[in-house]
């Protein structure tokens, strides 16, 4: 059996998967990206070969996506990080969807027909509201890890708005939240709805509202109000933050298959 690699090169994260003939995940890694991508893309593939105990020579095809794509030298072409969320959501839901992608310092909307076509995009490149780096900032202005967030927020049992998209000046908003004494729960859950607000204001859904990313995989609360701003349910796939790779590994399969 053939098996074929896909690899995302984000800004803050590598993300790699490894899938089989029939289209299933037989591998995953995860890296941070660092300041070389190419190193970080190799270190994906090692742990993700060695955790499926396969070698180089049984990957029948690979391809590259994200930010840093164009630095991966053993992949055998490059897609863009608005086709591969695309083509990975749609596997995992089939029909006709807007997909939300949150990642570190972009925000993407993807609407796909039912056969899966792309109709429209849009990205938020301008700003780093609403993103993870957001979030980051968040944590940072309260002293808190990243990974504390989602549950602060789920605890938060009063609504705390923040006025300011814009990163820096939420943060000093935050200062001034803490000097009148609100809870660093009710803040953060208020920095969530700022995150959903702003996604909100990208564009419409059209079909079913599906997000992907590394925010949402670790901010489920996250999800909840995204699908609270839109007015309908939001879902995730069973791995939201290697949708990206996910939907590379399959152009690679695929394209394996057309040359055949």
């Amino acid at each position: 059996m053939n098996y074929f690699c896909g690899v995302d090169i984000g800004a803050s994260s590598a993300k790699l998967v490894i899938v089989d003939e029939r289209r299933q995940v037989v591998a995953g890694s995860l890296q941070n990206s660092g300041v070389d991508y190419a190193k970080a893309a190799e270190q994906c593939l090692d742990e993700a070969l060695a955790g499926a105990g396969l070698t180089r020579e049984q990957l029948g095809g690979s391809l590259a996506t994200g930010y840093g794509r164009g630095n991966v030298p053993w992949t055998d072409g490059t897609k863009t990080e608005i086709a591969c969320h695309g083509k990975g959501a749609f596997f995992h839901f089939p029909r006709a969807i807007t997909v939300i992608d949150i990642g570190a310092q972009d925000n993407k909307v993807i609407r796909l027909d039912a056969a899966g076509r792309r109709v429209s995009f849009k990205m938020n490149r301008k700003c780093a509201a609403g993103t993870g780096a957001f979030l980051e900032e968040i944590a940072l202005r309260l002293d808190l890890s990243v990974s504390q967030l989602n549950g602060l927020a789920e605890r938060s049992a009063k609504d705390v708005t923040l006025g300011s998209f814009c990163t820096v000046f939420a943060a000093t908003e935050i200062l001034e939240k803490i000097r009148h004494g609100e809870k660093v729960e009710d803040i953060v859950k208020g920095a969530f709805r700022s995150v959903a607000k702003r996604v909100f204001e990208m564009d419409t859904v059209h079909g079913d509202l599906v997000v992907t990313g590394g925010v949402v995989r670790h901010n489920p609360l996250l999800l909840a109000l995204i699908g609270e701003a839109f007015g309908q349910p939001a879902a995730a796939p069973p791995d939201p933050q290697h949708v990206g790779a996910f939907g590379a590994a399959l152009f690679a399969l695929e394209t394996a298959q057309q040359g055949e």
